[in-house]
């Protein structure tokens, strides 16, 4: 009967996140900001400090440090996002005067250039006005635009107040759990634990390497774009070869555009085979390390996953639930190999 009770209120909890999904977002950030620094304000409080003043200064040096890369950020990202988008028209032009025409002569199949130049501006008109009418009516909603503010300010406030009373709600979470059951349970959840901070704070640390390192070696073979790409490249590098994938194609188009050749975007393909070299001998081994990698199909599966069931929450949860649910699982193939039915023991 316990056993029903606890999957019904298991199963009553998967039916809330899934319906308040849309609002959980922010609660999910704080979360995930809150367990990240939480380590750091526990190191604090051994030198005497209050868990209340080492929660603010950790949030000072976190603000501080946004704030300043914002500012050395921002007006190159501006700049830089305003010349891809005249990249991205000036490609239209040379996809209809040389590109189409040249593939044409060489393939010997005709092309009808102007059509397919027709159909890519009529696509791209008809994404231009659809992204300006989300933004008017996102601006023009009074409930949608507060909701938006809303959830940029409570971030930081729910974030706070998370970390302040962080050992709190551990305790009172583990205070629930069944006397006989907790040397299992906190056996279970110090593996997680372990494996979910490795994994949180290496995959960052890889973002921001293998982005800053994009940037740098763009810069180098002369790309204008570089720092957008390489921004682009590192954020979404968490999921496997779509990084590398976008700012091929990204960096391919600004390049071409700005030179107007073929041989310097070379230079782009051996830039990113790089950082793939990088990535897979220095960054993931030493950052994340070999036991928390997960398997690029158990990644892709899970990102997939989680936004198709949760929305933008499940890509947030999507790969922390991973490799939470793989520190598990390990425990369970322990004890099935030792169990009587896997040796062939049982009666």
């Amino acid at each position: 009967m316990q056993r029903f009770f606890v999957l019904a209120i298991l199963i009553l909890l998967g039916w809330l996140a899934y319906r308040l999904s849309p609002i959980l977002s922010p609660f999910l950030i704080a979360g995930i900001l809150a367990y990240l620094g939480n380590p750091l304000v526990t190191r604090l409080q051994r030198y005497r400090i209050n868990r209340t003043w080492g929660t603010t200064l950790v949030f000072v040096l976190v603000i501080l440090v946004l704030a300043g890369i914002t500012m050395a950020l921002l007006p190159v990202i501006r700049h830089q996002s305003l010349l891809f988008v005249e990249y991205l028209r000036q490609y239209l032009e040379l996809l209809q005067t040389r590109i189409i025409p040249q593939l044409s002569a060489r393939i010997g199949i005709p092309l009808d250039s102007q059509s397919l130049t027709h159909y890519a501006t009529a696509n791209a008109q008809k994404l231009a006005g659809w992204l300006g009418r989300s933004l008017q009516m996102a601006l023009s909603s009074g409930p949608g635009l507060i909701s938006s503010v809303l959830s940029i300010i409570l971030v930081p406030v729910l974030g706070f107040y998370l970390l302040r009373d962080w050992p709190r709600l551990i305790a009172r979470i583990a205070a629930l759990i069944p006397p006989h059951y907790l040397p299992l349970s906190r056996r279970l959840a110090g593996d997680a634990d372990a494996m979910l901070m490795a994994f949180l704070r290496g995959q960052l640390l890889v973002m921001l390497a293998l982005g800053a390192g994009y940037a740098i070696g763009l810069s180098i073979v002369g790309l204008k774009t570089a720092v957008l790409v390489g921004l682009v490249a590192g954020l979404l590098s968490f999921v496997p070869y779509l990084g590398v994938v976008s700012g091929i194609a990204m960096a391919t188009l600004a390049m071409y555009v700005q030179t107007g050749a073929f041989l310097p975007i070379l230079g782009v393909l051996i830039v990113f085979g790089i950082g793939q070299i990088l990535e897979s001998m220095v960054f993931t081994p030493y950052l994340v390390g070999d036991r928390i990698g997960l398997h690029p199909v158990a990644v892709i599966f899970a990102v997939l996953a989680g936004g198709e069931l949760f929305g933008f929450s499940g890509l947030l949860l999507a790969l922390p639930v991973t490799a939470v649910l793989i520190a598990l699982l390990r425990h369970l193939h322990g004890w099935y190999v030792q169990s009587p039915y896997y040796l062939g023991k049982e009666p």
